[in-house]
């Protein structure tokens, strides 16, 4: 059973399609993760920070065009909740990019059959 050459040459660019599209969302994926993990550890450091402070210190966390008086613990309770934030989102990330990566590679794989039998 052999497929025609247009409904091979449609095939072929759907494939085609696919894998530029993997790639260009795996591009956007690393981007992303970058973000998040630069984000992660901008607030790692500021939770750092606030660890030398004495627990009755009040901070300031900035809030529209003002800033309101917080105690530090108060604080360092949402850096860590944020902390575990981006953590899950890096991780849901990571797991697209594995996604997307498998995708783009079958995907290569069937144009590379394809042309072989053709």
């Amino acid at each position: 059973m052999s497929i025609s050459n247009e409904a091979l040459h449609k095939l072929a660019r759907e494939i085609e399609q696919q894998a530029a599209s993997s790639q260009q969302q795996i591009g956007i994926a690393r981007t992303q993760i970058a973000g998040k993990q630069r984000e992660e550890r901008l607030v790692k450091l500021t939770l750092s920070e606030l660890g030398g402070l004495p627990s009755d210190t009040m901070v300031y966390e900035g809030v529209g065009k003002m800033f309101a008086a917080i105690p530090v613990t108060d604080m360092a309770q949402k850096l860590e909740g944020q902390t575990r934030d981006l953590d899950n989102e890096v991780e849901s990330l990571r797991k697209r990019l594995v996604y997307l990566e498998t995708t783009h590679k079958n995907s290569r794989e069937h144009i590379e059959q394809m042309l072989r039998k053709a």
